[in-house]
């Protein structure tokens, strides 16, 4: 499994709005600035975040972003799979990809990795994530992503 630069990029924006006062509207382009992500690729990513609930939009001259959730009610799997769709570790675990093998030990133990992987996406938050990089020193310029 790897993320996209689109996941990546939605996670840390929703971080930075998470390390944010509540209710504080934060403008798309410091989001981007301090992120280091670009500002229209995080604009599309930020309108399916919206459009699902996660955030919050705010139009106008004061506008920008906030969380509409608190951080700790927002799973990190819930954001991932918002920006990309349903993760699978193999093709023939999507209904659409159909494998020729019949009881596939493989698919058994990826099924197995799949499972577990998907059920600690469950169990963090973003408040959570946001927890450890504070615990780590702060966030990064660089996420090696």
């Amino acid at each position: 499994m790897q993320f996209t630069k689109a996941e990546a990029y939605g996670i840390f924006g929703i971080l930075y709005l998470a390390d944010q006062p509540a209710g504080k509207i934060t403008p798309l382009s410091e989001i981007s600035k301090v992120q280091d992500v670009p500002e229209k690729f995080l604009a599309k990513i930020f309108q399916s975040l919206s459009k699902s609930g996660i955030i919050r939009s705010h139009r106008g001259v004061k506008g920008g972003f906030s969380l509409a959730r608190p951080a700790n009610e927002i799973s990190f799997r819930e954001v991932i799979e918002i920006i990309h769709g349903p993760y699978f570790l193999a093709k023939c675990f999507n209904v659409d990809e159909v494998c020729d093998r019949q009881n596939c030990s493989v698919k058994v133990l990826l099924e197995k990795a799949q499972t577990s992987i998907m059920d600690i996406f469950d169990e963090h938050s973003i408040a959570d994530l946001l927890k450890w990089e504070k615990e780590a020193g702060g966030p990064k310029k660089s996420y090696g992503v």
